[in-house]
């Protein structure tokens, strides 16, 4: 009855196919699309989730009524109802009891970021908002990273665009003195996550080559401005006025985005530098081993002293 109750609503989308069963159905969460409530991402027991977007909120809810009592799955402590699929990321952050599983280490801080993304409304399925992990280590320098001096650590209590004092107060002042009738006041020109973000960083491997492309017009970006080096990606987050880039969880498990391993022409940099893979710190010879000591960074404790969350948490992420 429900399937075909919803063939029904969805008759517009005529010309585009796919098929799940609603066995397989484990969690469903209401989602933005374009800044607009009209979506819904279902996850399936294989883990795989898929992303609609509809014309309108009413027809949301018109879908999830028709769908499985799931609720946003079993894993955060919620009923599975079909309120809780509507409900929003700061009313199934409060309800939810990931933040004291957390505390009690019961879950990962890397478990505990994802859950935050989740709930957030960050997902793989949209550029615009696709996650969004933090910058955590200082050091890209150093042969050596010594993990038990904090100076090594980002100060994950500001936001990237406050961590330099001398750009945060060139951030302020210009807020301050802001005089344009037709702009409001702001503080960064840019944001810490979009779409274009996350295809720089991923612009080695697809599907998010073809993605970028078709960003830049078929052509690769001009090669000093194509992500290159690690030490020079955050060196601009800390300097550039116009770059408050926050990272993306792959740099906490995929080495694979920071190999050409396509043999890409990504250019040559004025300098007469040729870029093909990224530049590793000097502590990490290898992606994996880079991946590991990041990974093994926002697992330390330090990290979990300078996460300062209350019932104000954040959830834009």
């Amino acid at each position: 009855m429900g399937a075909v109750r919803l063939r029904k609503i969805l008759a517009y989308t005529e010309g585009i196919h796919g098929k799940w069963l609603f066995s397989e159905i484990r969690s469903i969460f209401s989602r933005r699309y374009l800044l607009q409530n009209t979506a819904l991402e279902i996850f399936m027991a294989n883990r795989v989730g898929v992303m609609f977007n509809f014309p309108d909120q009413a027809t949301v809810k018109k879908v999830v009524n028709c769908l499985p009592r799931v609720g946003i799955g079993t894993i955060f402590g919620l009923p599975q109802t079909r309120r809780i699929s509507l409900a929003s990321p700061r009313q199934i952050f409060k309800a939810s009891n990931m933040t004291q599983r957390w505390q009690h280490r019961e879950i990962s801080n890397f478990e505990y970021l994802m859950f935050l993304n989740t709930i957030a409304g960050r997902t793989y399925n949209d550029l615009n908002q696709y996650p969004v992990f933090p910058w955590v280590i200082t050091n890209y320098e150093s042969e050596e990273l010594d993990l038990t001096l904090p100076s090594n650590f980002r100060d994950l209590s500001k936001p990237i665009g406050a961590l330099n004092p001398k750009r945060a107060a060139f951030f302020a002042e210009r807020y301050e003195s802001w005089e344009d009738d037709q702009v409001p006041k702001f503080h960064y020109g840019t944001h810490y996550s979009t779409a274009s973000f996350a295809l720089t960083w991923l612009l080695r491997i697809e599907p998010f080559t073809t993605l970028f492309l078709n960003l830049q017009g078929g052509k690769f970006d001009h090669a000093d401005r194509t992500f290159s080096s690690i030490s020079r990606a955050w060196r601009n987050s800390q300097r550039d006025t116009s770059d408050i880039k926050e990272l993306i969880p792959e740099f906490y498990y995929l080495p694979e985005i920071f190999v050409n391993s396509n043999n890409y022409n990504l250019g040559v940099m004025d300098d007469g530098t040729v870029v093909s893979d990224v530049e590793l710190p000097p502590w990490a010879k290898t992606p994996e081993e880079f991946v590991r000591i990041n990974r093994l960074c926002i697992f330390i404790i330090y990290i979990e002293l300078c996460l300062k969350l209350s019932d104000d948490t954040d959830l834009q992420m």
